[in-house]
């Protein structure tokens, strides 16, 4: 009961294709008298399949010529219809299907008495079991009775699986001697990501150790019915009397009534070459080159069969040639496998302990994916090729007991009259087809490379079994009491009156202490630095410059600053971070003397640059990456130079790629300073003494270059529409913006705030945005609208971002503008903007509950000149907005007739079409 290869001779399958030939006419079966409910439905050279009422199909071949006959039962039903935790169940059942049923609880002693020969099989997309006796009535009868009443009414006893399970334990451990069958199972687990042709049919050792009795029960009561099985009797026996014979044993089965699981996982395009290696106890050394390919019911499927044989033909095959007459290898094998679904075949080498296996890859591969195009398909090897297969058709042909068990493969298929339309379609095979097929199919990026590798030491890493929670925890005491925090109010009052303001000339300080769990602390610092002629075509080095600094002061190497780190507790950059209590003056003492007294080490800058060049080379392929940078472009009014100038993407690799380290220092050197900017402390800290900390460490050290404030002002930017093509690139990205001449304190600021929350929401899961591109067409994993309001400049800037599928990308964009079309139209209800306020205020209270983001907002109210009470202003503002009020800030500022619209993806797969 198995399907294992030994070495490499178990490599082997049939030759198949899709459509279905002519069926014979009826004349073969005007003798025959049908049961009712039976229905014929085609005959091929004498052998002729009916249906019967419950959905069992059976396939009868008569033949006098030897006094046997043979019963196969085909279950549509293998490896790849496996659950979690259930590979090998498939196998397993077949090995408990003998151990009795109903009405024939020991079939063990009568297939003896009888002189049965009995087995089964079991393989990715069938299981099948059949009886091979000597020809007479009673032996039929009984084989269809056996076989009927162990279709449904087997015991699948949990007495047997404890026996057998060792047993198909025992035959996992045979093939784990075997090198080719390790090596095969390891092929199909790299070929496949998600397909269950990636399992082993034998499965894996712990399901087949654990497997619950319930679990194959309800798999057996799933796929062990006659609707999903085809009954083939072949050899000696009258046609009449086995038909009636059928009828009476599974014709009272019952239709079942239960609905087959639908399969739909598709494994995607391979995208580049896998490897592995197997070290283990061994004497040879064994290559496998394994290509995915179509399914058998694919008209390439027959050609590459012709071309594995051309290639892997023992002594005629240009790998034999190639490997075993040149002394590189002592046997080689090509096998391509059989699957309903798109499968693969597998080319191998055994090569001797003391040859060189790359030599052998390297010729193997060369052979495999250029050999047929350097030198196309001769017709000799063509008809080589073909007549060995016609051969082999004929053969299985001439023994209709074997017939009747290799037929499984072709039902499995789809069809038994799959093998007379492959047989038939051999006429119609040209080189041409041959070459062009492996040209298709056997390339560098469709490959999977295994090595075997003898090891009398391997070197392996056994993982021991892990105690549970329980266990851990039954001898553990913890503290009973932990540190816990003040319940601070983050209300907008009370972080005014609980927060220090102090100004040291031009540094402004914020200092919001209280007591926290843990007793962190965030730390948030901004330096002002520098004015446009000063900063003028210095935006590379700047960002240069500021990431050097953790790579080497004067006083310690980038090791030492790393340890520091950890010491300090310190989680995050060099501004903004968290530590604790009693580390933050150390902290804060290492961050000034990081920003005063780099060292600038050329090797670390050499490191840098080759990161920052790798990061900005994989946004050139990159979707979201390309849009955001097509957008800035396209908004960009600022000459190159200009602190203010957006750079692109390229131009941006080429400024790095000729940027000195000179240039990085005089950077540091003439602008770098801490003495203007806004430091905010929130947390759990010695307010007076980090306070005096704040003095010492940060005011006294002040930029060499003068200081002006650059913001960036209103424009009017035309309008476009960008299409940028990303090539094999699943995802796609649509952006949209829009710049509007609007401030924070204008009156209309709240109101388009909140319809923008109500049409975009910031990236919520409830916004008109989400409702239609997610909800309503499915279009786009995330979708959202954005709207930065200008604080000094009269600047605002409204965006949209969406995720799609290329092909659904001009759907997403149709979608926008009827949206955006529909608010502009109807306007937004007042239960939308009740609910829009409420979440706005909930949302803004929920931030103020986090240390890290009132320290960050509070250097930009301190740059801003303002304090909480601004915040809690504008909060009010939009609790006062109406539906009215949002709905013509809508209307007025977001015109989509002055958007810019921005789509990046696969144009081959129907980009903005």
């Amino acid at each position: 009961m198995k399907r294992w290869s030994s070495m490499v001779s178990g490599f082997v399958a049939w030759l198949t294709l899709a459509f279905l030939p002519v069926a014979a006419g009826a004349a073969a079966t005007q003798a025959i008298r049908l049961p009712p409910g039976v229905v014929h439905v085609a005959t091929v050279e004498g052998i002729s399949e009916y249906r019967l009422a419950n959905g069992l199909r059976c396939v009868l071949f008569p033949d006098a010529g030897k006094p046997t006959a043979t019963v196969n039962v085909t279950y549509l039903v293998g490896s790849r219809h496996e659950s979690y935790g259930e590979t090998g169940m498939a196998h397993l059942l077949e090995h408990l299907i003998f151990k009795g049923s109903k009405n024939f609880p020991d079939p063990a002693r009568q297939f003896q008495a009888r002189g049965f020969d009995i087995n089964g099989s079991t393989w990715l997309d069938r299981t099948n079991y059949y009886l091979t006796f000597p020809a007479s009535d009673d032996n039929l009868r009984w084989a269809l009775n056996w076989s009927s009443d162990a279709m449904v009414n087997s015991f699948i006893a949990r007495k047997d699986l404890d026996s057998e399970m060792s047993v198909v334990r025992n035959e996992f451990e045979m093939g784990e001697n075997e090198p080719a069958s390790v090596m095969f199972k390891r092929t199909q687990s790299l070929l496949f990501d998600w397909h269950n042709y990636g399992n082993s049919t034998i499965g894996a050792r712990s399901d087949i150790e654990n497997v619950r009795i319930e679990n194959l029960r309800a798999f057996y009561r799933r796929f062990y019915q006659p609707d999903n099985a085809v009954l083939t009797v072949a050899g000696k026996f009258d046609e009449q009397k086995a038909l009636d014979w059928i009828v009476a044993s599974f014709g009272k089965l019952p239709r079942p009534t239960r609905l087959l699981p639908e399969q739909w996982t598709v494994e995607p395009t391979a995208d580049g070459e896998r490897q592995f290696v197997i070290r283990r106890k061994g004497e040879v050394q064994l290559l496998t080159v394994a290509y995915r390919t179509p399914s058998s019911l694919h008209p390439d499927s027959e050609a590459i069969a012709i071309a594995s044989e051309v290639l892997g033909d023992t002594p005629n095959g240009r790998l034999y040639r190639a490997l075993v007459q040149s002394g590189l290898a002592t046997q080689v094998f090509a096998s391509p496998v059989e699957t309903r679904e798109p499968g693969f075949v597998v080319f191998g080498a055994v090569i001797a302990r003391s040859e060189s296996v790359d030599r052998v890859r390297e010729a193997m591969i060369e052979a495999i994916e250029g050999g047929l195009a350097r030198q196309p398909t001769t017709a000799s090897e063509l008809e080589r090729a073909v007549t060995e297969a016609r051969t082999s058709y004929e053969r299985a042909l001439t023994d209709p007991e074997s017939f009747a068990v290799m037929l499984s493969e072709y039902i499995a298929l789809g069809d038994w009259r799959l093998f007379f339309h492959a047989r038939d379609q051999l006429e119609q095979m040209t080189a041409e087809r041959v070459d062009a097929a492996a040209a298709r199919y056997l390339v560098r990026d469709n490959r999977v490379v295994g090595v075997f590798i003898p090891d009398d030491a391997p070197q392996r890493a056994v993982l021991p079994k892990a105690p549970t929670a329980a266990e851990l925890l039954a001898d553990y005491r913890p503290a009973t009491r932990g540190d816990a925090g003040e319940a601070f109010d983050p209300a907008y009052e009370n972080l005014d009156r609980r927060t220090r303001l102090r100004r040291f000339g031009d540094l402004q300080v914020a200092l919001l202490p209280k007591r926290n769990r843990g007793q962190t602390v965030n730390v948030a610092m901004s330096f002002r630095w520098g004015d446009e002629q000063s900063l003028r075509g210095r935006k590379m080095a700047g960002a240069l410059a500021i990431a050097m600094l953790p790579r080497g002061s004067r006083q310690l190497s980038r090791q030492q600053i790393a340890d520091q780190l950890t010491r300090l507790k310190v989680r995050g950059g060099l501004t903004q971070f968290e530590t604790t209590r009693d580390r933050l003056p150390q902290a804060l003492a290492l961050a000034a003397q990081l920003l005063s007294e780099p060292s600038f080490p050329p090797a670390e800058f050499e490191e840098l640059r080759r990161e920052y060049l790798t990061a900005l080379q994989a946004q050139l392929d990159s979707p979201e990456q390309l849009a955001g940078d097509a957008l800035a472009a396209h908004f960009n009014t600022y000459p190159a130079g200009d602190p203010r100038h957006h750079t692109p993407l390229p131009q941006r690799i080429e400024q790095l790629r000729r940027l000195d380290l000179a240039e990085v220092i005089e950077y540091q050197r003439d602008l770098v300073g801490t003495a203007r900017g806004e430091i905010a402390i929130v947390g759990d800290f010695d307010a007076q003494a980090i306070e005096d900390e704040l003095r010492r460490l940060f005011a006294g050290s002040p930029s060499q270059s003068p200081y002006e404030r650059l913001d960036r002002e209103f424009r009017p930017v035309p309008p476009a529409r960008i299409v940028i093509d990303t090539p094999d690139k699943e995802n796609a990205v649509l952006r949209a913006r829009l710049d509007i001449d609007l401030h924070r304190d204008d009156a209309d600021a709240a109101a388009l705030y909140v319809a923008n929350h109500i049409f975009g929401n910031s990236g919520g899961l409830t916004s008109r945005l989400m409702d239609r591109l997610r909800q309503k067409d499915g279009l786009s994993y995330g979708v959202a609208s954005s709207l930065s309001i200008g604080q000094r400049q009269r600047l605002s800037t409204w965006t949209v971002a969406a995720m799609v599928a290329p092909q659904n990308a001009a759907r997403a964009e149709q979608a926008l503008g009827e949206e955006i079309r529909h608010a502009r139209d109807n306007g937004f209800s007042a239960a939308e903007v009740a609910a829009a306020r409420k979440g706005i205020v909930e949302a803004n209270a929920v931030a103020r509950s986090q240390d890290e983001t009132i320290a960050s907002r509070w250097t930009a109210l301190l740059d801003l000149g303002r304090d909480w009470r601004d915040s809690q202003a504008f909060e009010e503002r939009i609790m006062a907005v109406s539906a009215e009020q949002a709905s013509a800030a809508f209307r007025k500022y977001i015109d989509p007739e002055r958007m810019t619209l921005v789509l990046a993806g696969d144009s081959s797969k129907g980009l903005g079409k």
